[in-house]
């Protein structure tokens, strides 16, 4: 499960990173999570990357009323995402990727939840693979939303949880937007979890609890170096 996240990058890096067109400039966010509004490359009608603000927590398009929901929809198995109803169209026709400095898990007993922070190894920005939708109202509204893939953890993960968000890497990113097979086979392989070795993890202030929290305190370590 993925269910908060970090953006700390500089506008233009990410810009860079993506090789898609500015955005308006946002803040560093140090805990991003679900109903909010967060950014995603994806492929505009041209085929190019482009950069966009949607809400976290997909709402599938066939849905009439999205306060029906009985959760959020902030996270898909990418191993079941092609064959459930609530995401097979995205996940073949509607991939998208989300930029990352981290993601977050728990570990404790839920009176005494630690946050650790995960990140990737030399690497300061990197990207989640996840899926986009539209939904639109019967008055002309329209909603775009996004969920995180999810993977089985590797060895590292699974001592804190035993998922982990997919992470695409930047050769792979050209194929991971790519639809228009309308299929998952082109990107079949890249549904797998992040190479052993590839993560580290550190204890961080408990304060990230609060979904409300922001701010750089919020990678102060709980304890010295690193867990794992």
């Amino acid at each position: 499960m993925c269910a908060r996240y970090s953006l700390t990058s500089p506008p233009e890096a990410v810009r860079a990173f993506f090789r898609a067109p500015g955005v308006d400039d946002f803040p560093p966010r140090y805990n991003i999570a679900p109903s909010q509004p967060v950014l995603i490359a994806r492929n505009s009608l041209r085929g190019e990357p482009e950069l966009q603000l949607v809400q976290w927590g997909l709402i599938p398009s066939w849905l009439r009323d999205p306060s029906t929901l009985r959760s959020p929809l902030i996270n898909a198995r990418a191993e079941t995402a092609a064959e459930k109803p609530s995401f097979r169209g995205a996940m073949r026709h509607r991939r998208c990727l989300i930029p990352v400095t981290g993601f977050y898990e728990w570990t404790g007993k839920r009176s005494a939840r630690q946050p650790h922070l995960i990140r990737l190894k030399g690497q300061d920005l990197f990207a989640l693979g996840g899926i986009w939708e539209t939904w639109l109202g019967a008055d002309g509204s329209e909603i775009e939303t996004m969920a995180i893939l999810t993977t089985a953890a590797n060895a590292e993960m699974s001592h804190i949880h035993e998922r982990m968000p997919l992470i695409v890497e930047p050769h792979d990113f050209a194929r991971w937007l790519d639809c228009r097979s309308g299929t998952v086979e082109g990107i079949a392989d890249l549904l797998q979890p992040a190479a052993a070795g590839s993560l580290t993890f550190a204890a961080v202030n408990p304060r990230l609890n609060d979904p409300l929290a922001e701010g750089p305190d919020l990678h102060d370590p709980a304890v010295s170096g690193l867990l794992l």
